[in-house]
């Protein structure tokens, strides 16, 4: 994946890590289409705005139809409702699917038919391997992103389109505003996962947190469960 004169989607691009994707990519020579619920949040020279709401099928259709000559996806947009699964707001719960899953395959279905040789990245997390209590339902929601990850890679293989998972950590943005332990530069991430896309990588693990997580999966899960 050449990024200098691709043309690239952003979701969730008005803050965050996505607004440092949609930066970071003007800067390499692409042109990107900046998205957000609110596009009138964005505010990056150079990009092309559009509104979008990945859990509505109809916004999806409407942002495809406007950028049709898309090569590479960046799935960033996301949430963290702080709900459990068994006690929290179902409703809630159903959120957290329907942006991360839905939202998600959302976007590949619409966008798939257009990147014969392009890329999609998905912005994942650490919690895709694991859990904890306060945020379950977020943890249950990036675990299924994870492995739609893997099925979409497998079936987008023959039309050459790489399909790339980023992991992070706690990362220095709105959503993590309350996490008081060590954070994650998003500039470092951004840039981490762009050169991943840049060398063909599948999988990119943008922290030390991330790959000890991924790396004691094959230990008992007792160490995080016991």
């Amino acid at each position: 994946m050449q990024i200098s004169g691709s043309v690239a989607l952003v979701t969730g691009a008005n803050r965050g890590l996505g607004r440092h994707f949609a930066s970071q990519l003007l800067a390499r020579g692409a042109k990107v289409y900046a998205t957000a619920r609110r596009p009138e949040l964005i505010d990056l020279p150079g990009a092309h705005v559009l509104r979008l709401d990945i859990t509505d099928p109809a916004s999806i259709t409407a942002a495809a139809d406007a950028a049709p000559d898309v090569t590479l996806l960046v799935n960033n947009a996301g949430l963290d409702t702080v709900t459990n699964l068994v006690t929290g707001d179902l409703a809630a719960v159903r959120r957290e699917m329907d942006t991360h899953f839905w939202g998600t395959l959302g976007m590949i279905r619409a966008f798939a038919p257009r990147l014969g040789g392009g890329a999609i990245l998905n912005v994942l997390s650490v919690m895709s391997w694991f859990n904890y209590r306060g945020h379950t339902a977020y943890g249950a929601a990036k675990a299924a992103q994870w492995n739609l990850t893997n099925g979409v890679r497998l079936e987008l293989a023959p039309q050459k389109t790489l399909v790339t998972a980023l992991h992070i950590g706690v990362v220095d943005t709105d959503m993590s505003r309350n996490h008081e332990g060590p954070k994650i530069d998003p500039a470092v991430v951004v840039r981490s996962a762009l050169d991943g896309l840049e060398q063909g990588r599948i999988e990119v693990v943008a922290d030390e947190w991330s790959g000890q997580v991924k790396a004691s999966l094959a230990g008992d899960p007792s160490t995080f469960y016991g």
